[in-house]
């Protein structure tokens, strides 16, 4: 299970959510916003890729944040033991943003925290790294731009935390950075960084010096810094400071004097590489977790130490020798209350399973979670629980010593809640899991593994389909775990596709008028590489490969699900009748092209590739080159064909060295008309018709009027309607998108990291465009009504949502909403609108792009702000002298 994800277009060029408005970064642009107010949530599963980081804040309770390769950052939110998204804002351009590679929770001033991101140090990702800084724990954010990449995603990111921050002196941080950048600070509470020029080693270890594309093969630089917080004062900078480096021989670096000089820490061992740095200040002992190898798949052999900082003795604390380690050492945690409590893990063990290591005596004893009795037999210290995620389980049958679920695998972070000995959360490859009764392990009783992950959603979507008819809403397409039939989105289904289980799953399609015959492709080690269902996806049955095959591709259905149509990677274009029993070659199309059906005619097949338009009349067995000009030369290419009309096909993609947009062909690919109106898209989907249209809805991630969003048209692409806006953006969205064919609005939209998305909207009379309401009113007049809510409340600060509904009968074309606060709050922060505040009355005006509110539309804006002794909400609310009715 070996499970890597890769952006889709990095390798092409190379070749629960929360309703309402999440954080946005600052320095974001405003940009057209529908008035018809979109509500967008996670289509659930739970996780379901890696997370490297947990971080507990030292001195709050119940402050915690996690970090993951490729999906953002998440905020603990213990009232409804759930995480909250923190970097939904990260835009188009600037999608390596999603990968965090450290974070840090301030200890003196809790409400900031930091977070370094960045996705890929190679050419792979188009921008340097940043580090964002927030003063409403991720409610917003501000940018510091780095003269370096960053890697969230690079060998390496399980180590760490790379990012600290001084406990003493709050201002001052610490980043270490890798490529061979060193080591950096700043003494501005992260507006500005320098690096450490006197900082004596960049670190030397490579994964793979022979990888030529720069992945395996950079530099993994400075990989943790730790502050011993027992040699400073408050207000004063902490004089003691040790920093990990990615080199076998010189791991372990200090500074007494704050940073001013620097020593190779004596005696440390070496031929090993320090994944984690935990310090007890009270007893004065640094541990450290080595491993021979940069994680987080790899790791052969690792020990674990521990030194005495006052004495500077080193003691080789390993709970097993060295001989029989097959697996480095990570996931260090010492418990805060009970600080001669340190736990560790065998982060790379990937069979029969991970370990997770105890000891209640500063490493001079140990137990394992677990132990062999009688070989293959084990006995658990704990108890697993997965009934909230039982997919977890991944279907499998293990003979022992093997068991599932597992424990888990790339296990490098682990903590135990600081406040808490009972609570330890930790990260896996595929979810969190946490329990909430640790110390049974040490009183002989077993402890309760649970996933500890709701709201925290982490796949990588490669494709996605909504059948018209059955029991399933969507079939997902997934990297790392295959993909879902989901028959209801607020609920993780029960297990991803089985019977073949795929890695990765890279395409999947539905009979358009059978949507009982499901078909997808993916990713497989051994085994076929295409499956079938015939009963709307809730069971599968494998087919078989034709020769050659090394890869999923893509694949279509015919329209009656009596042929399918297979593109895989490794051979060429294949049609088959039946269910995939034999397989003859399509002749007339280049391997390696993206194939789709016509919705209508069970014989007509279409393709793309390198510019070129392919149409099949006789069920895949030959194509034809389409005379159409002007398509896209390179082969970032999306198309379909529009259900209930035969011939009508729809293309996005390109690049921006040529042609990039979306074109249209009502004569079944014979020529194509680019739409004017559309700079760049990426994507094309379709959904149910807006009231009153006879046309289906269309939705595509795509640039319009020189704005990057979502949007939806619903005359035939005249005018466009951005539909989500700067705080729901979500990095990359190119891969795939889809509209519902049964609820008008409703649009699923595929990311790389944050999982499958859905919004549905509060508009129900259609219209194409967001345009204005020429002749409406200047002053609203007419009924409103205001639903506001605190979605996050902290000491002394919390985070609101404001719905403002016209349930008037004609359409506002400006509003100016007004209220009190009861308490005297005070706001921070407001986006989505212009704001005034005097005294305890605010004022919030729309701004150019969401003046226009058509009768029963809506409009948000959200804001943090302030608060002291209560933080009552508001009851009266005004639209310029109407009376607004509180929601």
């Amino acid at each position: 299970m070996r499970r890597t994800r890769i952006l889709t277009a990095v390798l092409a060029l190379a070749a629960g959510l929360l309703a309402g408005t999440p954080p946005a970064l600052a320095a974001a642009p405003r940009v057209a916003l529908a008035a018809d107010t979109y509500t967008w949530h996670n289509a659930r599963i739970d996780g379901g890729g890696f997370v490297p980081g947990i971080v507990f804040n030292r001195t709050e309770k119940n402050l915690a944040y996690a970090r993951t390769d490729i999906g953002g950052a998440y905020r603990w939110s213990e009232s409804t033991k759930t995480w909250t998204p923190l970097l939904d804002s990260v835009g188009w351009d600037e999608w390596g943003h999603t990968g965090v590679v450290s974070l840090a929770s301030d200890p003196v001033a809790p409400d900031k925290v930091y977070a370094a991101v960045g996705t890929y140090t190679n050419s792979w990702d188009p921008t340097n790294g940043a580090v964002l800084r927030s003063a409403d724990r991720g409610a917003s954010w501000q940018k510091a731009d780095l003269p370096f990449k960053l890697g969230g995603n690079m060998p390496g990111r399980g180590m760490g935390e790379r990012l600290a921050i001084d406990p003493n002196k709050d201002s001052v941080l610490y980043l270490g950075a890798p490529s061979g950048k060193g080591l950096w600070r700043s003494t501005d509470s992260g507006v500005t960084w320098s690096q450490v020029t006197n900082f004596p080693d960049v670190g030397n270890y490579v994964q793979d010096s022979t990888d030529t594309t720069g992945y395996a093969s950079d530099n993994q630089g400075i990989v943790w810094v730790t502050f011993d917080e027992s040699t400073g004062t408050a207000g004063t900078a902490t004089k003691t400071v040790y920093v990990g480096v990615a080199d076998k021989d010189n791991a372990v670096y200090r500074s007494t004097d704050a940073g001013a000089t620097w020593t190779r820490l004596a005696g440390q061992p070496t031929g090993y590489l320090a994944h984690k740095g935990v310090l007890d200040a009270k007893n004065g002992y640094l541990y450290l977790a080595y491993s021979d190898k940069g994680g987080p798949y790899d790791g052969g052999k690792g020990q674990l130490w521990r030194y005495a900082t006052a004495t500077g003795a080193w003691t080789n604390i390993s709970p097993v020798a060295e001989a029989d380690t097959y697996y480095g050492f990570s996931g260090l945690t010492v418990d805060r209350q009970h600080p001669g409590t340190v736990m560790a893990t065998a982060y790379s063990s990937w069979w029969p399973d991970t370990q997770l290591f105890r000891s209640t005596d500063s490493g001079a004893t140990w137990t394992k979670a677990w132990d062999y009795t009688s070989y293959p037999n084990r006995s658990n210290r704990y108890t697993i629980d997965v009934s909230s995620s039982p997919w977890l389980t991944f279907g499998a049958n293990p003979s022992p010593p093997e068991q599932t679920p597992k424990l888990g695998w790339m296990t490098e972070s682990l903590e135990i809640d600081p406040f808490n000995s009972d609570r330890m959360m930790y990260g896996t490859g595929a979810t969190l899991y946490g329990t909430e009764d640790l110390t049974k392990w040490d009183s002989g009783g077993q402890f309760t593994v649970k996933p500890m992950v709701q709201g925290l959603e982490e796949t990588s979507v490669d494709d996605l389909a909504a059948p018209p008819s059955g029991g399933a809403q969507l079939f997902s397409a997934l990297g790392d775990i295959g993909g879902f039939r989901h028959t209801d989105l607020t609920k993780v289904p029960s297990m991803m596709y089985t019977s073949p289980t795929f890695t990765t799953t890279t395409s999947l399609d539905f009979a358009e008028s059978n949507p009982n015959t499901v078909v997808r492709v993916g990713n497989l080690d051994s085994g076929p590489h295409i499956a079938f269902s015939t009963d709307n996806g809730a069971n599968w049955f494998a087919g078989t490969d034709p020769s050659g095959v090394s890869g999923g591709g893509t694949v279509a259905a015919g329209s009656d699900g009596s042929r399918f149509v297979w593109s895989p990677a490794g051979a060429g274009v294949q049609s088959t009748t039946g269910f995939g029993s034999s397989w003859s070659a399509s002749s007339g199309i280049p391997a390696g092209a993206v194939v789709e059906s016509d919705r209508v005619d069970p014989k007509t097949f279409y393709g793309f590739k390198s510019g070129h338009f392919y149409v099949s009349s006789d069920g895949g067995a030959t194509f034809t080159a389409s005379a159409a000009t002007g398509l896209p030369s390179g082969d970032s290419v999306r198309f379909k064909a529009l259900p209930g009309t035969k011939g009508d096909v729809w293309l996005a993609g390109g690049a921006t060295d040529g042609a990039y947009g979306l074109w249209h062909s009502t004569n079944g690919g014979t020529t194509f008309t680019k739409l004017s109106n559309v700079d760049q898209a990426d994507t094309i989907g379709f959904g149910k018709a807006a009231p009153g249209a006879s046309y289906q809805t269309l939705y595509t991630s795509a640039e319009i009027s020189g704005v990057r969003g979502i949007f939806r048209s619903t005359d035939q692409g005249s005018t466009w309607t951005r539909i989500n806006d700067d705080a729901h953006q979500w990095g990359w969205t190119g891969a795939a998108i889809t509209g519902d064919p049964r609820v008008y609005g409703r649009v699923y939209v595929s990311t790389n990291g944050r999982g499958v998305i859905y919004g549905d909207t509060s508009d129900t009379g259609g219209g194409g465009g967001g345009g204005g309401g020429g002749g409406t009113d200047p002053t609203p007049t007419g009924a409103c009504t205001v639903a506001y809510t605190v979605t996050n409340q902290w000491t002394g600060g919390f985070q609101a949502n404001v719905q403002l509904t016209n349930t008037g009968a004609t359409s506002w074309s400006s509003w100016s909403l007004g209220w009190s606060f009861p308490n005297g709050q005070t706001v921070g922060q407001l986006w989505n609108a212009d704001w005034t505040q005097s005294g305890a009355a605010v004022t919030a005006k729309n701004v150019s792009w969401n003046g226009t509110v058509a009768a029963g539309s809506s409009v948000s804006f959200g804001f943090t702000g302030t608060w002291t002794g209560s933080n009552t909400t508001p009851t009266a609310f005004k639209l310029g002298d109407q009376t607004c009715t509180a929601a």
